[in-house]
């Protein structure tokens, strides 16, 4: 029997949680849990800046994760982090330091994304996976709405209204009346307003609660004798009549409600009880799946070379009608230009090297904004590239793609500064060579020019006949060398008569 662990971060508005499972036939089953009750969303102010107190119990909370994920390979950990984090004005600052904490790279995913990934979790724990799902989960900053069925997204939603929020905007320090639930399940409603014609005209066969809200609001129904496996109309009435009778949560004494969910149980009753009003529902079961262990799932595909990154751009290519036999060439010339810099980044497939990775994407993608306009095409690409939903991709896997696909042609300053990454010099550097040598559309058979590293950047070589029969693309590459030169990298190129072939 073959096994394999992989562990799933989930850095949410709320909670932090650490999900170590094991792989059996394809199949996850959880091995270990933590979770840390963060609350990263009550440290967000107005200027939506976390403040000093919310990062400190977010790298506290990583630091002790660190010590359960020691000795796990980078491609067995994947973390995400959510609503908090993609909304924080210094979250570019808070990640480098979490990121250490942790010891594994944190992705800031985006909200349908994030859907994405809880429907992957909670479409592999239904009986029935082919009925038609309304998965909804509330979470601390955000709630995700999907339609699904048999492990896929029909459609997906995310919206900004999370029980952290809610709880800190409508019912301070616990404290709960007539007026406040109405105003804050009106302004819940008033968000649910935007999807609910398209989701009622998909229609769903079940309702599927999942993560923390749900969970605890099941909780209290059934040790109440309230309802039994599912939350219902009748059991959310009572409970909102215990809540406005006592007025404040503090002070509510009832089996099943967990002391840590106290501060956000009102704020998650409100939003639960505006799904339940705008989608008519009378039941929801429960999902132990989400995010986690979609996460988990989603990961094992990528282990298995099934990355639903490359599922995505082939989509995109399609979408935006890419001359496929065009960017197969600038792909392949690319990737033989960055083996030769990085001998060891030899496997058969890209996702054997995450840098090749990207830059196999990037060349599927780099002519996307022709469709748009011919002129200016590279930056048409890049934008969509960069805020498009693209699932499978977190916001810094297309931040980064864009860059690269910004600069395939065109100035470098523009690249320069925006901070790229070092090691994407190479990968831009490897997509600028491919796109100016299959100008002509055209295919060869042998790559006329040799690419190294030196001490001060990049050496490139060709044969002087080579060079002789291309005029137009020995004056495109002297502009390439002044080029770079502008951005204080070194790219020279050395002519001699050489044996043809003499790139693998």
């Amino acid at each position: 029997m073959s096994y394999e662990l992989l562990a799933a971060v989930d850095l949410g508005s709320n909670s932090f949680r650490l999900q170590v499972a094991r792989v059996v036939d394809d199949q996850i089953y959880p091995l270990d849990g933590l979770k840390e009750t963060v609350r990263l969303a009550a440290g967000l102010g107005q200027g939506k800046l976390l403040d000093g107190p919310s990062q400190l119990r977010a790298i506290e909370a990583l630091s002790r994760f660190n010590e359960r994920l020691r000795g796990f390979a980078p491609d067995q950990v994947r973390a995400v982090a959510t609503n908090t984090l993609r909304v924080a004005k210094n979250a570019p600052q808070l990640l480098p330091q979490a990121e250490a904490a942790l010891g594994f790279p944190i992705e800031v995913v985006a909200g349908r994304e994030e859907a994405r990934l809880i429907y992957v979790g909670v479409a592999h724990t239904l009986p029935n996976p082919s009925s038609q799902q309304l998965v909804v989960d509330i979470g601390g900053g955000s709630t995700e709405f999907i339609i699904g069925r048999s492990f896929e997204p029909l459609a997906l939603e995310s919206l900004y209204i999370g029980c952290v929020a809610f709880s800190l905007r409508y019912f301070p320090d616990g404290r709960m009346d007539k007026r406040s639930l109405r105003e804050a399940e009106l302004a819940a409603r008033r968000e649910l307003e935007t999807i609910e014609y398209g989701f009622r005209s998909l229609g769903w066969d079940e309702a599927v609660g999942s993560s923390g809200t749900a969970r605890a609001l099941l909780d209290i129904m059934e040790l109440n004798g309230w309802s039994q496996g599912a939350l219902t109309r009748e059991a959310m009435e009572k409970l909102r009549a215990l809540l406005l009778r006592v007025g404040d949560v503090n002070r509510l004494g009832i089996a099943g409600l967990r002391p840590d969910r106290l501060p956000v149980l009102a704020g998650g009753f409100a939003i639960m009880s505006a799904v339940f009003d705008a989608f008519g529902l009378e039941r929801m079961s429960f999902s132990e799946g989400a995010l986690r262990l979609g996460v988990l799932y989603d990961l094992l595909g990528r282990y298995h070379h099934q990355d639903l990154r490359d599922a995505t751009v082939l989509q995109f290519m399609r979408r935006y009608q890419v001359d496929q036999k065009q960017a197969e060439r600038v792909r392949g010339t690319a990737m033989r230009l960055f083996r030769a810099l990085n001998p060891a980044a030899t496997g058969e497939h890209p996702d054997d090297h995450p840098d090749l990775q990207m830059l196999s994407w990037a060349a599927c993608l780099h002519e996307l904004g022709i469709s748009v306009a011919h002129a200016g095409y590279h930056k048409h690409s890049a934008y969509i590239v960069g805020n498009a939903d693209m699932p499978g991709f977190s916001r810094m896997d297309q931040s980064r793609l864009a860059r690269i696909v910004l600069a395939h042609r065109g100035k470098l300053e523009k690249v320069n500064s925006a901070s790229a990454d070092a090691r994407d010099w190479s990968l831009i550097l490897c997509l600028r060579l491919a796109v100016l040598l299959h100008r002509s559309r055209e295919d060869f058979t042998e790559l006329p020019l040799t690419i190294e590293r030196t001490g001060s950047g990049y050496q490139l070589g060709a044969r002087a006949e080579w060079l002789s029969a291309s005029p137009l693309t020995h004056a495109s590459l002297n502009d390439e060398l002044r080029l770079w030169g502008v951005i204080g990298i070194d790219l020279k190129l050395r002519t001699a008569r050489l044996a043809a072939g003499v790139m693998r």
